[in-house]
C-alpha cells in the first residue's frame, strides 16, 4: 500500500498513517460499495432490487402462512367436540323428561285436589251449609279455587329493541318490578283474584327474575308477551287503577324503552285454582277454658289449624 501524494508533488504529513487514513476517508468495504452501486444503477434504470423484492415476497409468504394457521387454530377450538356435544344433548333431553314429569304430576295434583273438593262439599252441603260458604269462600281469597266473573286484563310486551336478533337490547325487556307494579295496582283497585299467564297469585306468590326470564312460583312464563287477568268490578277497578301510579310508570317504560302495554274490560274471565295449599302457620282454637295466648310460641295446636292470612 503505497502512500497518497499530493498534487504538487510533496508528501502528506499523515503519510505515516496510511491505513488510518484509509480507514477514514474509505469506511465502505469495496465488495460493500459495488453492491449498492449496482443496487443505485437498477433504481435508476427503473429495475426492482433482487434482495428488496425477494424480501417482500418472502414478507408475504410468511403472513398468509401465518394468517392461515391463526384460522385454523381459531377453527379448531371453536369446532363442538363430538364428546361436549353428546353430553350437551344428554343434558337437554334429561331437562325436557323432568319437565314434562313435573308437568304431569302438577295435572295430578290439580286433579286429585279437585275429587277432595268435590267429596268435600258434597259431605258438607247436607252436614253442615254454613261451613261449606266458609270453606268456599276461603278457597277464593287463598287461591285454591279456580274462580270466573269480570275484570280487567292487561298486558306487557317486550319493545322491539329486545327482540333484536343482531343486537338485543336487555333494557327493553319487561322485567319482574314491571309485572309486580301492575300486580299491586290491581290489588289496591280491588281486585278479588289476580293470574298472570295463568298463574294464579296466593298471598305465599313470588314474582321475580332469573336472567332475562321471569318466574311466578318459580314457573318461567314464555314471554315476550305477558298477560295479567285480575276479577271483581271492572268499571271500580278501571277508575281505580287510572288514579295509581300504573299507568304513567307504563307510559314511561313505553316512551324509554319502547315497552307495550294495553288494558282491557271483559265481562267474563276464568282463573284457574292452585289446589290445596301446605298450612304454615297454626293457632289454638278459641274453645274451652283456655286462651290462644296458653298455646306454648311456635307449637301447632292439634285441635284446629287454619292458615294465616
Amino acid at each position: 500500500m503505497t502512500a497518497p501524494v499530493r498534487p504538487s508533488g510533496r508528501r502528506r504529513p499523515d503519510e505515516s498513517m496510511t491505513l488510518l487514513v484509509e480507514v477514514m476517508e474509505k469506511p465502505l468495504d469495496p465488495g460493500y460499495a459495488e453492491a449498492a452501486e449496482r443496487r443505485a444503477a437498477a433504481e435508476r434504470a427503473g429495475l426492482p432490487s433482487g434482495s428488496r423484492g425477494s424480501g417482500a415476497v418472502l414478507l408475504v409468504l410468511v403472513a398468509i402462512l401465518l394468517g392461515l394457521l391463526t384460522v385454523s387454530a381459531a377453527q379448531q377450538l371453536r369446532a363442538p367436540q363430538a364428546e361436549v356435544a353428546a353430553a350437551r344433548e344428554v343434558l337437554e333431553q334429561k331437562i325436557v323428561d323432568r319437565r314434562a314429569q313435573v308437568e304431569g304430576l302438577q295435572r295430578r295434583s290439580v286433579t286429585l285436589s279437585e275429587e277432595i273438593e268435590s267429596l268435600q262439599n258434597t259431605a258438607l252441603a247436607s252436614e253442615d251449609p254454613a261451613l261449606l260458604q266458609t270453606l268456599l269462600l276461603d278457597g277464593v281469597v287463598s287461591g285454591s279455587a279456580a274462580v270466573s266473573g269480570p275484570g280487567l286484563v292487561v298486558t306487557l310486551s317486550d319493545g322491539d329493541a329486545a327482540q333484536s336478533v343482531s343486537d338485543p337490547d336487555p333494557s327493553a325487556r319487561v322485567r319482574d318490578a314491571d309485572v309486580q307494579t301492575v300486580v299491586n295496582a290491581l290489588w289496591a283497585a280491588g281486585a278479588e283474584a289476580v293470574s298472570v299467564d295463568d298463574q294464579r297469585l296466593t298471598s305465599l306468590s313470588a314474582i321475580r327474575n332469573a336472567g332475562d326470564a321471569i318466574l311466578v312460583d318459580l314457573v318461567p312464563l314464555p314471554g315476550p308477551t305477558y298477560t295479567i287477568r285480575a276479577i271483581g268490578d271492572s268499571e271500580a277497578m278501571q277508575t281505580a287503577y287510572a288514579r295509581s301510579g300504573a299507568p304513567a310508570y307504563l307510559q314511561l317504560l313505553g316512551s324509554r324503552y319502547g315497552i307495550q302495554s294495553s288494558l282491557t274490560p271483559q265481562s267474563d274471565l276464568s282463573l284457574p285454582g292452585v289446589g290445596n295449599q301446605t298450612l304454615r302457620y297454626a293457632e289454638r282454637s278459641g274453645t274451652g277454658d283456655s286462651s290462644p295466648s296458653d298455646a306454648p310460641s311456635g307449637t301447632p295446636s292439634s285441635d284446629t289449624e287454619e292458615e294465616s292470612s
